[in-house]
């Protein structure tokens, strides 16, 4: 249940009327409540690695939700696979890494790594088994609509010609049939790499041996049968079909499936004198990093188990068995552009009216006022078209950006390139260190380093996280800065899913502190005297710390207070005890957090008045948003408002660049608070709430079901409509009833 409190429409919306919700504090569980927690009882935190696992399940969930067409519920299944090999790779193997090296040391929840491991393995084991019963479920509802994945004793006598000519034309000269005895050692088979064990004999003289069969990641999964519309073959099953030509003069005893996940962390020397070899390096290091963990398809004997066990050093406890199908990431190939009543229906994203205005002058609009753009319900081209401008305009003479992550051909790369050749002075900070994109990285930074671009890879010891433009432009015989401060990344293909925020602003106190910013992440002088923005490492954490605290006094004098705040992770033990002591005081907090939190909401004495609710749907929350009351009940015109481009973890917080960014400008202030915020915390269809034991139960629609996502893709927002919002005065699609008046 949520209660409300109306708010009248802020002027010049068009009479849109808006809702403070406030849901209901959450009840701890029976058992839980029998369990006194206090502020200092380490139980006061859920482990992360457990509320990631959390996050998943969540995400598997919507592969079964009646709501979304067919196809993306494969999708959730297939993005839900790939979240955990990911997991397995990188946070898994670190845990690993501990126990191997004896490290005891317990997390802020009191669990030792090994501890950690046993919890995981018990939660992904369940999760995996899972994640096989709902393939078999949606491979059953794709025949049912008349996508069919066939097996070969299905195939009719064309069919089965038909494939023998294609494996013979297109996949028999990729593959690479591998005896595996005294002379032919176990060859290396990548991180995610997928293969075929067989056990072979000959029978004219009796001779046995173990093969391998790597499945080329080349030729796709999924083989659409030739002639036949909407039928495939499994890559395993059609190979399965030639194994006399693969294995000519060899009776097959046995064969079965595996796949390895391997330690793809990197870790760098952070002293190396040439940062860029040295990530290449260890780039090739990671693609032979130890196998952390194997699965092998269903009924596998053990014999072959053991081959495997030994060949591939892994014990026991490292072993999946139960998989009907290995590498579920991979049935996105089935979902393609043939079949539009089984996929979301297209969304083209809107273009701000108020750049429209001004004929497309982006810097004109953004002098007449700030403007904020909310992808993926607003176009990304924005950005884009900011660069490109500066790119061609003579009286630009200056720009600054930084890279986390980009699309391969990134047409903000291609903009930073064409400036420099035009001869403007264009530096790129790029981060090497983005988890998985770092050859990417690499390959555009030295592009643009042959085109004149200044680039520079980031600070020693840190990550640079945040996400800022700034272009420096000759007015009236004097300098004005324009600033593009983002959530996200600067990647078009993304911002088509991801929902984050993009701030454009020429305010001169927030573009000093952009050239500051900048000075550090160039020249590592550290940023003084800032006058809006917090960077962390330096100010963000008593920032933020001191805005809850800055609640937390105002509510012990009897006055409003309240925090929202949306972000992607909550595990800061500081920040969270902070809330806690907020919550004891009296603040009303809530918080959306799409992935891993560790507070522990609704527990009396210590989180009572915190509530947590987590959005996966159709668009990945991405976007990091604080609001503080300032003495006024939230939303309110008096409230503090800030963007980031960091969540509430100790490494965006401690070892990150980043930024926190404070927004006064009216419209868009009552754009994040009275239009994103309201909206993420009324959803109802795709929110997820948090109990106190850790556990996430769907927020009950109600009378009235309500989706952030669809408000959103069906009302333009504030500040980018211009002179449409004078305009539009007709009947508006109201996010609540009418009546009350705004806080």
């Amino acid at each position: 249940m949520v209660q409300t409190s109306t708010c009248a429409a802020p002027a010049g919306t068009g009479g849109r009327r808006f809702v403070s919700p406030v849901p209901e504090p959450i009840r701890v569980t029976q058992a839980a409540a029998a369990q006194t927690l206090t502020p200092e009882a380490p139980e006061r935190f859920i482990n992360r690695e457990l509320s990631w696992l959390a996050f998943n399940e969540r995400v598997l969930a919507e592969s079964s939700s009646s709501r979304h067409p067919l196809l993306e519920r494969l999708r959730f299944l297939s993005i839900s696979a790939t979240n955990l090999d990911e997991f397995y790779m990188v946070r898994v193997a670190g845990l690993r890494a501990q126990v191997d090296a004896g490290i005891t040391t317990t997390t802020p929840e009191g669990m030792t790594p090994a501890q950690q491991l046993r919890a995981i393995d018990r939660r992904a084991r369940a999760l995996m088994v899972r994640q096989q019963k709902r393939w078999r479920e949606v491979r059953d509802e794709l025949r049912g609509v008349g996508i069919v994945i066939a097996h070969p004793n299905e195939l009719s006598g064309a069919a089965r010609s038909a494939l023998d000519a294609y494996f013979d034309e297109q996949i028999f000269q990729v593959l690479t049939p591998l005896a595996v005895d005294p002379a032919h050692p176990f060859p290396f088979i990548p991180n995610t790499g997928y293969a075929m064990v067989l056990s072979l004999a000959r029978p004219r003289d009796g001779t046995e041996m173990h093969a391998l069969l790597p499945l080329p990641s080349q030729i796709d999964r999924f083989i659409a049968i030739p002639g036949e519309n909407q039928r495939f073959i499994r890559l395993e099953e059609l190979l399965g079909m030639h194994l006399d030509s693969l294995f000519p003069g060899f009776a097959v005893r046995e064969t079965g499936y595996f796949r390895v996940i391997r330690d793809s962390d990197v870790e760098i020397e952070d002293e190396a004198e040439d940062l860029l070899l040295e990530f290449e390096s260890a780039l090739k290091r990671r693609r032979r990093g130890r196998v952390i963990h194997l699965r092998v398809s269903r009924g596998m004997s053990g014999t072959l188990q053991r081959f495997l066990m030994r060949e591939l050093d892994v014990g026991p406890a490292d072993i999946f068995r139960e998989g009907d199908l290995l590498g579920l990431g991979d049935t996105a190939q089935l979902i393609g552009d043939d079949r539009p009543d089984l996929v979301f229906s297209p969304y083209n994203a809107r273009f701000p009216e108020r750049i429209r205005d001004f004929g497309g002058d982006c810097f004109a609009a953004i002098r007449m006022k700030d403007i904020l753009v909310h992808h993926p319900y607003e176009s990304f081209d924005v950005v884009v078209q900011l660069l490109r401008q500066a790119a061609e305009d003579p009286a630009v003479v200056a720009i600054k950006q930084t890279l986390y992550r980009t699309s391969q051909d990134s047409p903000i790369v291609t903009a930073l390139i064409e400036a420099a050749e035009a001869g403007k002075n264009v530096t790129a900070l790029v981060e090497l260190k983005a988890r998985f994109d770092e050859a990417a990285n690499i390959a555009f930074a030295r592009g643009m380093e042959r085109a004149g671009v200044h680039v520079v890879f980031g600070v020693a010891e840190l990550k640079t996280h945040a996400k800022i433009s700034l272009v420096v432009r000759r007015e009236a015989g004097s300098l004005r800065s324009y600033v593009h401060f983002g959530t996200g990344n600067y990647h078009p293909v993304t911002a088509k899913i991801y929902t984050d925020l993009s701030y454009f602003t020429c305010d001169p106190a927030l573009a000093r502190d952009a050239a500051r910013a900048f000075n550090f992440m160039t020249g590592y002088a550290r940023p003084e005297g800032l006058d809006q923005l917090s960077i962390a490492p330096f100010t963000m954490r008593s920032t933020l710390l001191e805005l809850i605290a800055g609640e937390a006094e105002r509510a012990r004098r009897g006055e409003p207070a309240g925090i929202w705040a949306k972000m992607n992770s909550l595990l800061d033990s500081e920040v969270i005890d902070a809330l806690y002591d907020a919550s004891r005081a009296g603040v009303k907090i809530h918080l959306v957090v799409r992935g891993i939190c560790c507070l522990r909401p609704g527990v009396p004495g210590l989180s009572e008045n915190i509530t947590v609710t987590s959005i996966v749907g159709r668009f990945l929350e991405h976007s990091r948003i604080v609001c503080v009351g300032g003495g006024a009940e939230l939303p309110s015109d008096r409230a503090k408002v800030f963007i980031s481009s960091a969540d509430w973890m100790p490494r965006n917080l401690d070892r990150r660049v980043e930024l926190l960014v404070p927004v006064t400008n009216r419209t868009v202030h009552r754009q994040i608070l009275d239009e994103i915020m309201v909206a993420n915390l009324k959803d109802t269809e795709s929110s997820w709430r948090l109990a106190a034991d850790g556990s996430y139960s769907r927020v009950p629609d109600g009378k009235r079901a309500f989706s952030a996502h669809d408000y959103f893709m069906n009302n333009p927002s504030l500040s980018g409509r211009g002179s449409a919002l004078e305009r539009d005065q007709g009947p508006v699609l109201r996010l609540h009833s009418e009546g009350g008046g705004r806080g």
